[in-house]
Parts: structure tokens; sequence; C-alpha cells
């Protein structure tokens, strides 16, 4: 099933060209964070629960990471692993984990939102990007 990404970018520095390539690196520690930005990644997706394909990660695992790379840090914002229709206490934790880690330094956020028929939530989507 098609995944739908959401990127927002904090910063509009931080949105690409068509003739810029970035390396994003999904991590999920601070160790594999410095080994990213060592590889050479561009961007770092931060996220919790790889094993279960990602879930929003913690507010402190964001700014230690913070400090220690100079790449931007995107965050996962998922309240759980499993599909992505999210009922509406699960959307509420996702406003309030989006909340924690843009006042937490993130630079952008990734997140997804469908409805029961596949489509995407366009308007719960929308929320979030406004929030």
């Amino acid at each position: 099933k098609f995944l739908y990404h959401t990127l927002y970018t904090l910063d509009p520095r931080l949105y690409c060209t068509c003739t810029s390539i970035i390396m994003e690196v999904c991590v999920d520690s601070v160790q594999s964070a410095l080994n990213a930005a060592e590889g050479g990644a561009t961007r770092l997706e931060l996220c919790a629960n790889l094993m279960e394909g990602g879930t929003t990660p913690t507010a402190g695992m964001l700014k230690i990471i913070k400090r220690v790379v100079s790449v931007p840090v995107f965050v996962m914002i998922r309240p759980r692993g499993g599909d992505f229709l999210y009922d509406e206490h699960e959307f509420a934790v996702m406003k309030e984990d989006l909340k924690a880690l843009k006042e937490a330094g993130c630079d952008g956020l990734v997140f997804g939102i469908l409805c029961k028929n596949g489509s995407v939530d366009k308007h719960r989507c929308s929320y979030l990007l406004r929030t």
C-alpha cells in the first residue's frame, strides 16, 4: 500500500530544489545520527521503533541529536505502528507530539494520515501543517 508522507519544514531554507540531491537517513538513536552525519547524510529522519515502521521519537532524543549533529533533523509524527488510520485520541496525541517536538527544535516533520477508503486524509494533514 502506498504510504503518503507529508514533509513540512519549519525553515524555508531547507526546501530542496530540483537541482539538489538530499540524502536523508532514517535514524533511531544518537549513535545512528552521528554515523549518518559522518557518512554524508544531508538530512536525518528521526524515528523510534523502526521495527514497527517508525513512530514518534522523544523530545529528549531530538534535543541531544540536535546538539551533536549539524544536519537538519526531521521527526516522524506517528503514535503507533500498523496502519495510518488514526482515531480521535491518536490524532490528539499526534497534535501534542508535534507541538512538543517543534518546541524541542525539530527542523521539519514527517507524517501521514489516511481515510478508511485509503485516500489521504487531507483535512487532518492540513490541520497538522497549520499547528
